[in-house]
């Protein structure tokens, strides 16, 4: 089956600044370009012009081999698992993961998951921790839902597509990304992640530097997280802002990758805004001897990942920028989604080269350098 029908045009349209991620501090330049390493410090300003304005032509050769357009009554449990848990994310959410249909239900052709203002007690732990045990509970202030398709649907390499309307307030994190189904290179993040879209505090009052007074926060994330287990690992990232001044929590919006052998992509709505490289990540693991080494070639982005769609509240990142902590009056949020589609490269599934989508003016990510061994 080929690619869903979409898009075939370029157009020019107006796009509000956009800036990096300011938790990041990798350096970014425009893709193919000979420009020299940006002070990040100081000149992150300088890439608002640089910010892609066009959409780009989506390749035919995409196979479509795995979706949910969400048309049933019930969540596909074939497909999805819920995990159940009150871990909090190993970094402070004060959200309590269900699978409670007040969390995560279907309506009218769309996944709704949903945070709630309620005390809830669970796991303390994550689902895959070998100390999981639904009798040692935690409590925390609100639930939500975190769904994945681990061990339903893994993939390596493919253009991953997500049309969702995001939540609105502070202290509001929705995400769509990836994580490594086996681990291949060591616990988080050695092994890899791939962040699809993340978002925090929408609407709030920004504080992006420049933000004039009273601009509402409207940045959408695209980061990889990579190098070594924790605590030694790096994360390199970009934020975008949707074209014409567009918050993400107004309509519904296409976020995608496009992942082939050693090299990510990230577009929004078609607009190609950034691209990693494996001359910009690294991996950096122990071996079966307990010696630390380089993987090779594209490593950790070369194994199978799965899809994960979560909801969360508060924690590390959410609650410490723009207004900060968690308003509690916004409650109930939903992250709203239309459908998930996977598509594979009919040119070379083994690679997915040969279906790229590029747009002349986004930005190449160069993460930061890996550690002498």
């Amino acid at each position: 089956m080929t690619r869903l029908s979409k898009r075939f045009f370029v157009v020019c349209v107006a796009l509000s600044l956009s800036a990096c991620d300011g938790s990041s501090s990798e350096s970014e330049v425009p893709a193919e370009s000979t420009t020299a390493d940006i002070d990040t410090s100081r000149d992150l300003d300088i890439l608002h012009s640089q910010d892609p304005i066009k959409t780009v032509l989506i390749s035919e050769q995409w196979q479509l081999i795995w979706q949910d357009e969400f048309d049933d009554e019930n969540i596909d449990l074939a497909k999805w698992t819920f995990e159940v848990n009150c871990f909090g994310g190993g970094n402070n959410e004060q959200q309590c993961y269900t699978d409670r249909t007040e969390n995560a239900f279907i309506e009218q052709g769309i996944l709704k998951i949903v945070a709630l203002k309620e005390n809830f007690t669970g796991p303390s732990t994550q689902d895959d921790d070998p100390n999981y045990n639904t009798n040692n509970t935690r409590t925390l202030p609100y639930t939500s839902a975190r769904l994945r398709s681990k061990n339903k649907g893994d993939w390596t390499f493919g253009r991953f597509e997500i049309r969702a309307k995001l939540p609105q307030g502070q202290g509001t994190w929705p995400a769509i990304w990836m994580l490594p189904t086996e681990w291949a290179y060591g616990g988080w993040a050695g092994s890899g992640e791939i962040d699809i879209m993340e978002a925090v505090n929408l609407k709030a009052k920004s504080d992006e530097s420049g933000s004039s007074e009273g601009q509402e926060e409207s940045r959408i994330h695209g980061t990889l997280h990579y190098g070594r287990a924790w605590p030694e690992n790096v994360y390199a990232g970009k934020a975008f802002h949707l074209p014409a001044g567009l918050n993400p929590t107004d309509d519904f919006h296409e976020y995608a990758v496009e992942w082939q052998e050693g090299e990510i992509r990230w577009y929004v709505d078609d607009i190609h805004f950034a691209t990693q490289r494996d001359t910009g990540w690294y991996s950096q693991y122990m071996n079966s001897e307990g010696a630390l080494i380089n993987g090779e070639n594209s490593a950790p982005f070369d194994q199978d990942f799965h899809l994960l769609l979560n909801f969360a509240v508060g924690g590390a990142w959410a609650a410490n920028v723009n207004e900060k902590g968690i308003d509690e009056s916004i409650f109930p949020q939903s992250l709203a989604i239309d459908y998930v589609r996977v598509y594979e490269c009919s040119v070379s599934p083994e690679t997915g080269e040969g279906c790229e989508a590029i747009g002349e003016d986004a930005v190449l990510i160069k993460g930061p350098k890996a550690p002498s061994l």
